[in-house]
Formats: structure tokens, C-alpha cells, sequence
């Protein structure tokens, strides 16, 4: 006599529950999810996380961890790739879903990578604000230095509401604006659009070379003596930045290396 088994389901390796998500645009969304209590990380890291393929295997992908250390939920910041092996998939995700999370959180976005200095630029295109979103809600960070300025390019508009409620969120948070508030705007938003008409338009690149952006912030310019860079965004500007930094004598650094700026290298967003 032989007895059929039903196979039962996978389970899902170092899972982590969805607790909200919500959609920004059709090409843009951000979600929540449970946080291990093992899990520590520094501010600026990033983790991977994905879902189980049909065939039972994980499919990971690398994702800026964007709220801050002392978060009790994990937040995320992604793009919507209609034929994206994971995005395709993880847009569709609800509260109550679970995803795979590898909590060993690693990168270069962090403060312990910077040498001491007084004004900390964060360069950021699309998804690459991540990192960003959660250095700014990092209470080390004002304390750190004396200005913060978030750049933040994008095609369109709607792009970069994730990016202007964040803002207007950590100046209205009540711990938070003790450290922002002061007689200098600490933390500095400075948008930009690519192709919609916008208040502010041009590739940060462009800005940069021209001027126009310390003109817009009445800022005389960058030196190694003062001025600190993280930059995030798609490989083609991280390597303009870079040679940019560099040009005002700025050198990358490391965790190994600490200097005047660095770069994420794990995946570009």
C-alpha cells in the first residue's frame, strides 16, 4: 500500500513580514518590513533581499537599507522593472507578504568612512537617495557637522516626492529639528529634474561644473579642509562626481580608509 505525500511549501530563509507599502509613482515604491532583533547596522549600510524563484532558489538583490539605525522597522526605496527578475516581482508585495532579508548589512555610505570636516554633501539620482534617507534621520549626522546638503536628481517631478516628504518629515520631527534647527539650515534639499519642468532644472553634473549650485546655496565652493561627499546614483554619475570631487582635491576613502568622500560601488539605483 503506498500513501501520496502533498509536498509541503519551501519555507522562506531568514524571512522578515511586510508591514506597508506604498506605490509613489508607476515606476517607483517604498515599503516596510519587520526588523530581526539581531540585527545591527550602522546608518547608510545596505542588506540584500529578494524572494524565493519557482524552483525554490532565493533571488537576492542588494538594497540600501533607507530608515536609520535606530529604526525599529526596516525601510526600502526601490524601482519598478517590468521584466526585472526581483522588481517585477516585489512590486506586487502587500502587508502580511514575506521576503527574504540576509541580515548582514555591509557598505561604504557610512560616517566611520569619512574624516572629520564641517559640510557633508549627499549625492543622489532615482533610488539612490535610499542610503540618504536614512543618514538624514541619523541624529550623528548634525552632530557631525555643521551643514548637511541632500541633492537629490531626477527625471520628473513626481520622482522626488519620496525624497521632499522625507525632508519635511525630519524638519517637523521633534528630536530630530533640535539637531537641524540652529542659526545656519542644517539640512539643505536641493532638487533637480532632468526632463519635466521643475524650479530647478539640470543634471547635478552639470550644476556642479557650472557653479550654479554653490551659486543657488551662496556657497564658494568645496575644499578638502571643510567639505565631505557621499554620492549614490548610477555608475555614470558616480564616476563624473568622482572626478569632480577630485578636481577640488577631495579624496575617496573607506571603512579601512577614512577620507573626504565616498562612493557606493554595490549596485547602482
Amino acid at each position: 500500500m503506498t500513501t501520496a505525500t502533498a509536498a509541503k511549501p519551501k519555507a522562506l530563509p531568514d524571512a522578515q513580514t511586510v508591514l506597508s507599502v506604498k506605490h509613489w509613482t508607476d515606476q517607483l515604491f517604498s515599503f516596510r518590513v519587520s526588523r530581526p532583533a539581531s540585527l545591527r547596522f550602522r546608518s547608510g549600510e545596505f542588506v540584500m533581499i529578494g524572494l524565493l524563484k519557482e524552483d525554490g532558489k532565493p533571488l537576492l538583490r542588494a538594497y540600501s537599507i533607507a530608515s536609520p539605525a535606530w529604526d525599529d522597522e526596516l525601510e526600502f526605496y526601490s524601482i519598478k522593472v517590468e521584466d526585472g527578475p526581483l522588481t517585477s516581482r516585489l512590486q506586487h508585495i502587500e502587508p502580511g507578504d514575506q521576503i527574504i532579508l540576509r541580515p548582514k548589512p555591509v557598505g561604504t555610505l557610512v560616517h566611520d568612512a569619512l574624516l572629520p570636516g564641517k559640510r557633508l554633501w549627499f549625492f543622489s539620482t532615482g533610488t539612490g537617495i535610499a542610503p540618504f534617507a536614512s543618514l538624514i534621520r541619523e541624529p550623528q549626522t548634525y552632530e557631525d557637522y555643521d551643514q548637511v546638503i541632500l541633492t537629490h536628481t531626477c527625471r520628473d517631478v513626481a520622482d522626488l516626492e519620496y525624497g521632499r516628504q522625507l525632508v519635511e518629515e525630519v524638519k517637523s520631527d521633534e528630536m530630530l529639528r533640535e539637531l537641524t534647527e540652529g542659526g545656519v539650515d542644517k539640512l539643505v534639499y536641493y532638487p533637480t529634474t532632468t526632463r519635466e519642468q521643475s524650479p530647478k532644472m539640470g543634471r547635478i553634473t552639470d550644476l556642479l561644473k557650472s557653479g550654479d549650485l554653490f551659486d543657488d546655496l551662496g556657497i564658494e565652493g568645496m575644499s578638502p579642509d571643510t567639505d565631505r561627499a557621499m554620492v549614490c546614483g548610477s555608475l555614470g554619475l558616480n564616476n563624473d562626481i568622482k572626478e569632480i570631487l577630485e578636481g577640488y582635491g577631495l579624496r575617496e576613502g573607506a571603512n579601512s580608509e577614512p577620507a573626504e568622500y565616498v562612493v557606493e560601488k554595490a549596485f547602482v539605483g
